[in-house]
């Protein structure tokens, strides 16, 4: 017998469902160590009806297990301001659901449709935006969020058991919020819906034939029980307050059906309150849930869906600069999409280059790490042998040919050598970055940061010597700590050198005339300043300058010198860096001189550092930018190889090794010979990142080889010797000392090492294979000759699989000396172990130096050789793998923010010249069509 009046209770389903999520949510958590589902509620305003629903959704994520918060803005609050908070609430990858409390209680006038369309369709877990309505409309019942009413509204109806496909269906209200998505969800179940409004006639006919009634038209008690079909089920979304007298409250709520008539005709019939309101919250939750796991599996998911770019080839093979605009770039928006970033995560410069927030370290903590290959080099030709381009061709060759996650991590360029005569780096051939003239210019402005931020100390400096010349104690601490409105307090940096006195007081009208003195007085002794400025230019008439000499500096003149930008201390810092705490600390430690007394003088002591800190709060984000083939590479930091450790940031290697997840592969590449730049990234950067590499790449060239093995000079900007143009075996052989001399030290890093033999069209099959077998028998686990330069990915697919293999091996990575050594004995070790000296010689300046160094507290620092890239030894003429040889330690300097010491072995020229014919005379724009030319 059927049953009429059932009641339909939606606070029994939604105690069901919020169980069934909090079950989902407790799975989420245990599967992904650190995650929590959020959920954000903005409400402008403080309407009590809108206080009731939002401490209901407050109750049930608690219960869920959500991480709800409730922003609360004033009713003065206009569009603008709700806007911009509304897009920093997008951007918070924490938050996975946004919730825009309806209406909005604002003095001002705000646009409703825009504030819900702003919401990131993503995290719009009310279903509101245009997107996700439009998703709706058109059957999409999946990918977006359906409205939360409407869908707990169909939540009940199946509960009943009615078969809603074939059903009349009849909705009275046509809001975008529940009528309109209702009529669109009945539909997309097969129901033929009828959609009545203010305007429909002869409601009472139309609704007579329903086998399933919402309405939600905001009448109260308006559609009575004659109205409705014997058996229909009423769905009863209205709720309105009417007067009542037997209530305490003078009032009482119903809906928009008459509940004591309708009862008596339908099946099943919502109750009011307790009906659909519960449902209408247990459907936020569960959009939120599901927005959450949405964001957990894209967390967890290691397997990009990137798209590469075509790979069409010329022969012969055209200029670089022509091959690179023969691309077309995917839209960095798209690629970022598709290794796994969120927009909250990049910030657009243009459309082929992005900055990346550093902050998604934490969001990707417990991301496994990748592979992680190091790609380094024998001891070049002064042309270089092609490791950027090996870099290049072999990440697009990992992802195109092995199909697996692979990001590059390169050095940005000097302005310098770009007009100078070594030319970009941004690889070559069909392997190199695009596009390629904004990678090798200006980028994203990090060098011009490294200047500001550099000239800046500098200015202080001399700034702060002029004034403690020139001033009392008495003055020179009123300046420093000024009577403002009646008030003296010291600032945070002051107070930061106050500790570092061991005062303890905050109050600066109380400190003695001794503490004052030792708190204003720096005393540097301008013999001791080590800090000099920079500029990004190659001008040898800056390697000695004299400054101080105008009128207003009489008597102040000091010599001193210019750097070029990446030799820059700041650059060191930047590239060895973990995170915002440690650079600030960095930037602070910087030792800039010494002080009269033999005290170290920081950037922290002159004040300097929080300015420095916000030169380079956007320098401090890795910059993402694509190759030719479309695969990630990210450009961060470029410091010198020869003073620095010339290698990238290992900000970008921790952001890279964890979005490519555990089967993914990080090259990551490292200035001049294995010698300097391998080493150095051992020592040096592995130690500050806790990162371990799990194979080495050995870039060579048979021309280097020949040069090793007598060959005659190679001189930039001059034709290439014949002697390099013919097949010649044995001059080969002999220059290959070299390179066995490199195999040798990268297995003492107990390492495995795939030679990349870069293949220049001089270069004879004879000669190639007899350098493969050579590699293999003196302790390679494979050589493999590449031709990525005109081939591209296709290039370099023998070198990704050997790679591969290689990474797959075992690894017995160590370093060769321990930091508690004294500095000597571990200049000693590098000399000996990496170069091949029988011995080394410290100048009695060094001496000097080093025991300095000791007493300041520095000898733990690793050791961070200054010496030439063209030779194994301190001498650019010996080539091959000398032995015998002893190395001569002129000076010892130290880097102290960036954390290591730097003994200059012979003269390091920190500032290069122009060339007789630099490459300025072939760089121009064309003014028809914008583009550089001449720029390789």
């Amino acid at each position: 017998m059927e049953q009429y009046g059932q009641l339909l209770s939606g606070t029994e389903v939604a105690k069901n469902i919020r169980a069934a999520l909090a079950e989902q949510v407790k799975q989420l958590k245990e599967q992904c160590s650190g995650f929590t589902p959020g959920l954000t509620i903005i409400q402008v305003g403080a309407r009590e009806d809108s206080n009731i629903y939002i401490r209901m959704k407050m109750k049930a994520a608690e219960e869920i297990g959500i991480k709800a918060t409730h922003t609360v803005l004033p009713s003065s609050t206009t569009q603008a301001e709700l806007l911009r908070k509304l897009n920093k609430i997008n951007l918070d990858p924490s938050v996975h659901g946004i919730i825009v409390q309806i209406p909005l209680d604002s003095v001002n006038v705000i646009d409703s449709t825009l504030i819900t369309d702003s919401v990131n369709p993503s995290k719009d877990v009310d279903g509101l935006n245009t997107i996700n309505q439009g998703k709706l409309a058109v059957g999409d019942l999946a990918s977006g969020f359906l409205p939360c009413t409407p869908n707990g509204c169909m939540e009940l109806i199946k509960r009943t058991g009615i078969k809603i496909e074939g059903s009349q269906a009849v909705v009275i209200g046509r809001s975008k919020i529940v009528g309109t998505p209702a009529a669109e969800l009945l539909k997309w179940h097969n129901a033929t819906v009828t959609v009545c409004h203010s305007k429909t006639k002869n409601l009472p006919e139309v609704v007579s034939g329903a086998d399933i009634l919402i309405v939600g038209i905001g009448q109260p008690n308006m559609v009575k029980g004659d109205w409705i079909k014997q058996g229909a089920v009423v769905i009863d979304c209205g709720i309105n307050s009417i007067p009542d007298p037997t209530k305490a409250s003078g009032s009482r709520l119903v809906g928009d059906v008459d509940f004591e008539t309708a009862k008596m005709k339908s099946s099943w019939i919502t109750p009011v309150p307790g009906g659909v309101g519960p449902m209408t919250v247990a459907m936020l939750m569960k959009n939120t849930v599901i927005a959450a796991q949405k964001a957990a599996f894209k967390l967890s998911n290691t397997q990009w869906n990137l798209s590469l770019l075509p790979l069409k080839l010329s022969e012969p093979v055209p200029r670089d600069i022509d091959i690179a605009r023969s691309q077309t770039p995917k839209n960095v928006t798209e690629l970022a999409e598709e290794i796994g970033l969120s927009t909250s995560d990049v910030e657009l410069y243009g459309s082929t280059k992005a900055k990346v927030n550093i902050n998604i370290l934490e969001r990707l903590a417990e991301k496994p790490l990748g592979k992680y290959v190091i790609v380094c080099g024998i001891t070049p030709t002064p042309l270089g042998e092609g490791k950027s381009t090996t870099t290049i061709g072999l990440s697009q060759a990992i992802g195109a040919h092995l199909k697996k996650n692979v990001f590059a991590c390169v050095r940005q360029p000097s302005q310098g050598p770009t007009f100078g005569i070594k030319g970009g780096a941004a690889g070559g051939g069909y392997s190199q970055v695009i596009p390629m003239e904004e990678f090798n210019l200006h980028l994203t402005g990090d060098i011009h940061a490294i200047t500001a931020a550099n000239n800046l100390l500098a200015a202080q400096i001399e700034a702060r010597m002029f004034h403690e010349a020139t001033q009392s104690d008495k003055n020179l601490y009123a300046r420093l700590v000024p009577n403002d409105k009646n008030t003296r307090k010291f600032s945070a940096i002051q107070v930061k050198r106050l500790t570092k006195l061991g005062i303890n007081k905050t109050d600066p009208d109380s400190l003695t005339d001794e503490e004052i003195h030792n708190f204003a007085r720096l005393d540097i002794d301008p013999t001791t300043i080590t800090w000099q400025r920079v500029m990004d230019t190659n001008d040898r008439f800056l390697r000695k300058i004299r400054v101080g000499l105008s009128d207003t500096e009489k008597g102040h003149e000091r010599d001193c010198q210019f750097d070029i930008s990446v030799a820059s201390e700041i650059m060191a810092v930047l590239a060895l860096t973990t995170g915002y705490a440690d650079f600030r600390s960095r930037l602070g430690q910087m030792v800039v001189a010494s002080s009269k007394q033999g005290v170290p003088i920081t950037a922290d002591d002159l004040g300097a550092s929080g300015a420095l800190m916000v030169l380079m709060k956007d320098a401090i984000h890795p910059t993402l930018m694509q190759t030719f083939e479309g695969t990630p590479v990210f450009v961060h930091a470029g410091p010198f190889a020869n003073i620095a450790h010339g290698n990238s940031s290992i900000i970008a290697d921790q952001i890279a090794l964890r979005l490519v997840g555990r089967e993914g592969f990080v090259l990551t590449e490292a200035g001049f010979g294995a010698d300097i730049g391998l080493e150095k990234f051992i020592h040096i950067k592995c130690r500050a990142s806790g990162l371990k590499p799990d194979v080495v790449v050995l870039v060579a060239t048979v021309r280097a080889l020949k040069m090793h093995g007598g060959g005659p000079q190679v001189v930039p900007g001059n034709p290439i010797p014949a002697a390099y143009l013919e097949p010649n075996c044995a001059l080969m052989e002999k220059g290959f000392s070299n390179l066995k001399k490199h195999i040798e030290n990268i297995r003492k890093f107990g390492l495995q090492v795939v030679v990349a033999i870069n293949r220049f069209t001089t270069d004879s099959d004879e000669e190639l294979g007899f350098l493969q077998r050579l590699c293999k028998e003196n302790g390679a686990f494979d050589a493999v000759v590449c031709s990525h330069w005109a081939t591209g990915s296709q290039g370099a697919a023998t070198l990704a699989e050997a790679v591969a293999k290689a990474a797959e091996q075992p690894s017995d990575f160590r370093y060769l000396y321990d930091l508690e050594q004294s500095i000597e004995e571990k200049i000693e070790v590098i000399a000996k172990e990496v170069y091949g000296a029988e011995k080394i010689e410290i100048s009695p300046a060094a001496k000097v130096q080093i025991e300095r160094y000791k007493l300041q507290g520095f000898n733990n620092f690793p050791i961070c050789m200054a010496k030439t890239h063209l030779s194994l030894s301190h001498d650019s003429s010996l080539k091959g793998a000398p032995t015998g040889f002893t190395l001569p330690i002129r000076e010892v300097r130290a880097s102290v923010g960036a954390g290591f010491l730097y003994p200059l072995v012979g003269t390091m020229s920190t500032m290069p010249g122009l060339p007789t014919r630099p490459a300025i005379f072939d760089i121009d724009l064309n003014l028809e069509t914008g583009n550089i030319e001449g720029l390789f």
